[in-house]
């Protein structure tokens, strides 16, 4: 399963988003993974979700995005959830495209290894695809 929270800058993504996270750690199903830019939830997350800063790896593009997210799993076949913030900040390209491909291989994955992905991306709601609007919460 895919979903995604979007909304402009200080729309609250970023609080449902640690919502989620929370929710799932307490299901207790399995692991969940937070993979973020910067260390900003480090404190706001519960200490057994693992938070990946990904601004170590200075990612840049899908498929060095996609190479993480299969290496992770490949490290650990228990994890349930994935929780992907501020996605715009991890990848280069912002085009609807770009941004389809990826969530189609990303659903994809997902069905396939029983992984939930949780992605927020700052943009505005209206202006998406039908594609993208379909993985929206």
């Amino acid at each position: 399963m895919v979903n995604i929270i979007m909304g402009l800058k200080g729309s609250g993504k970023t609080k449902k988003l640690v919502e989620l996270v929370r929710e799932a750690v307490n299901e207790g199903t399995g692991d969940v993974v937070v993979i973020e830019k910067e260390r900003k939830l480090t404190f706001d997350i519960p200490y057994q979700a693992r938070l990946i800063d990904a601004g170590n790896y200075d990612i840049g593009s899908y498929e060095f995005l996609k190479g993480l997210i299969c290496g992770v799993h490949a490290g650990n076949y228990d994890i349930t959830h994935f929780f992907i913030d501020n996605f715009y900040k991890l990848v280069g390209d912002k085009s609807v495209e770009a941004l389809e491909k990826f969530l189609g291989w990303l659903n994809k994955f997902s069905e396939q290894e029983h992984i939930s992905f949780i992605v927020s991306i700052s943009a505005d709601p209206a202006t998406v695809s039908d594609e993208v609007r379909k993985y929206m919460l």
